[in-house]
């Protein structure tokens, strides 16, 4: 388990900074049910990706650990955990502000978020074609390297 941050790294106020960001307004709502971790597609695929602990942070006040972190990159903003998630806490809105306080912040380059939005849109863009070549041959088991191969 992972040690807590000593209390002159914590900032209080931080969770306030989040909810006044466009995205981060519900961010106090959250107690931790867990929902959206287990929603969420990216945590299936990187492990470290934990919406719930991202968010306890935030409350906690850890501002450098959270902004700094490369894993406020990794949300794929499909909103799966908004949609399940029963406070209405819309992390992938939180992401969004998280991502822009890291630009205000200097943490990141404006231009580092700009190419994290294009690579986004061109990953959906992608799934779009797969889906399209897969449904080809609805009999057809699907393997998405095959897809990938054949289609792109």
């Amino acid at each position: 388990m992972e040690k807590l941050e000593e209390k002159n790294t914590m900032d209080s106020s931080f969770k306030y900074v989040v909810s006044d960001e466009p995205g981060g307004e519900n961010i106090k709502a959250c107690f931790a049910c867990g929902v959206c971790t287990a929603s969420c597609p990216a945590a299936e695929v990187k492990e470290e990706f934990n919406p719930r602990k991202i968010i306890r942070m935030i409350l906690l006040g850890l501002k450098d650990k959270v902004l700094s972190s490369d894993l406020i990159w990794f949300c794929e903003t499909c909103y799966t955990c908004s949609f399940y998630c029963p406070q209405d806490v819309k992390f992938a809105n939180i992401m969004s502000a998280l991502r822009n306080l890291a630009v205000k912040e200097k943490y990141v380059e404006p231009a580092f978020l700009d190419g994290i939005k294009k690579l986004d849109t061109y990953v959906h863009g992608l799934r779009s074609k797969m889906v399209q070549c897969a449904l080809e041959d609805k009999k057809a088991p699907i393997n998405p390297e095959e897809i990938l191969k054949k289609c792109i």
